[in-house]
C-alpha cells in the first residue's frame, strides 16, 4: 500500500511538473503606457531565473551589487536609454564608489587621450577630435564621462580600432599578423571567428547567400568578433588593474543580446565572472508588454519607446542607399590583400 501511494505521489508530481512545462508562459505587461521618449520600464528577470518584476534605477543599482560586471546593451543614440545609462551609472555609484566605465565608443589606441582627459591635461576639443569621438558623444556619452572625471572613476577605451575592423572585415583574421606590434596590440591577443550560436545569429542577420558572398559574410562576421573579443579582454585588463572594483560597460546591444558575443567573450577569459546584460526593448508605447520567450535573454530588460520608422511604404530610400554604399565602399585597409589569398 506504502509503494503504491508513493508511485501515485510519484506520477502526480511527475505530472504537474510537464503541466507546468506545456503551460504557456503569459506576457508581462506594463500598467501604464510610456508617456514619451524618455520615459522607459525596467524588468528583472536575472535571465529567466527571476519572476520579471519592475524595478527603479536606484533598486536595480542595489541588484546589480552582485555582479562583477554590468553589460549595458544599448541602441545607439536613444535619449531614453542613455538617459537611464547615467541614472544607472550615479546610483551605482552611490552604492558603491568602486566602478569603471568601460566604453565601446572610444577605441584602444587613444586611451591615452581618454586618460589625459579625465586628469584635466587636455580639454574636451582634443578629447572628441584626437579621441575620434562618436558625432553623438556631446548628448549620449558626455555625461557619464563628466561623471567619472568628476568622481575620479578609470574610464576604459576599450573597442577595436575602427580601421583594424575594416581591416578584417575586407581580408579576414590573418591580415592581422601584417599588423604591427604596437597596432596589434589594440587588438585582443585571440580572436575567434569560429562556428557557434553568435555566428549563426549573425549570419543570420545577414541573411547571407551561398557562394563568394558566403566568404564575404565568413570576414563580416570576423571584423564583429574582433570587436567582441577586444572589448572582452579590456574588460578583463581593467578588472586585473583595479581590483575590487565593478565595471560599467557600454555597447551595442548586438554585442550583448542572449548573453553572446562580448559577454561570452568575457566569460571565456575568466569563467567566475558574475555577468549581467541590461538589454532594451522596443515596446507598443500605449500598451507595453514584453514577450515570455524574451525573459532569458538578458538579466533586466529595459521597455523603451520605438524609434520612428526610417521610411514608409513607397518612400524612395535610393538616394540613401546610395550614400550609405559610397560610404562603405570609401573605407580602406592599408594591409589589405590584393593577391587573393587569405
Amino acid at each position: 500500500m506504502a509503494a503504491r501511494t508513493y508511485f501515485l505521489i510519484l506520477m502526480s508530481a511527475m505530472l504537474s511538473a510537464c503541466v507546468a512545462q506545456s503551460t504557456p508562459v503569459r506576457p508581462w505587461k506594463l500598467d501604464r503606457p510610456l508617456r514619451d521618449y524618455y520615459d522607459t520600464a525596467f524588468l528583472f528577470t536575472d535571465a529567466g531565473r527571476s519572476v520579471p518584476h519592475e524595478v527603479n534605477v536606484k533598486r536595480l543599482a542595489g541588484l546589480l551589487q552582485r555582479y562583477d560586471v554590468v553589460i549595458y546593451g544599448e541602441n545607439h543614440g536613444h535619449p531614453g536609454v542613455h538617459l537611464q545609462e547615467m541614472k544607472l551609472l550615479r546610483a551605482l555609484y552611490e552604492r558603491d564608489p568602486r566602478w569603471v566605465l568601460s566604453l565601446e565608443q572610444f577605441e584602444r589606441d587613444v586611451q591615452g587621450i581618454i586618460d589625459d582627459y579625465t586628469a584635466g591635461h587636455i580639454g574636451e576639443t582634443a578629447l572628441i577630435e584626437q579621441g575620434r569621438a562618436w558625432s553623438n558623444y556631446a548628448a549620449s556619452y558626455r555625461p557619464m564621462v563628466e561623471f567619472a572625471k568628476d568622481h575620479h572613476l578609470p574610464v576604459v577605451a576599450a573597442e577595436a580600432p575602427g580601421w583594424a575592423v575594416t581591416c578584417v572585415g575586407q581580408s579576414g583574421l590573418p591580415v592581422l599578423d601584417r599588423f604591427t606590434p604596437v597596432e596589434r596590440s589594440w587588438v585582443a591577443a585571440r580572436v575567434d571567428a569560429g562556428a557557434g550560436a553568435y555566428r549563426d545569429e549573425y549570419m543570420q542577420f545577414l541573411a547571407a547567400p551561398n557562394g563568394h558572398a558566403q566568404d564575404a559574410a565568413q570576414n563580416s562576421f570576423a571584423a564583429q568578433v574582433t570587436r567582441d573579443d577586444t572589448m572582452a579582454e579590456s574588460i578583463d585588463r581593467a578588472l586585473r588593474q583595479h581590483p575590487g572594483y565593478r565595471i560599467l560597460h557600454l555597447t551595442g546591444s548586438f554585442h550583448a543580446a542572449k548573453f553572446l558575443g562580448t559577454v561570452e567573450r568575457l566569460h571565456a577569459l575568466d569563467p567566475t565572472l558574475k555577468i549581467a546584460v541590461i538589454a532594451p526593448v522596443q515596446v507598443d508605447p500605449r500598451a507595453p508588454e514584453v514577450s515570455p520567450d524574451e525573459f532569458a535573454d538578458a538579466t533586466v530588460l529595459q521597455l523603451i519607446y520605438p524609434d520612428p520608422e526610417p521610411f514608409v511604404a513607397g518612400e524612395d530610400m535610393s538616394a540613401w542607399t546610395t550614400k550609405m554604399k559610397a560610404k562603405h565602399s570609401a573605407a580602406t585597409c592599408k594591409y589589405a590583400v590584393t593577391d587573393g589569398s587569405q
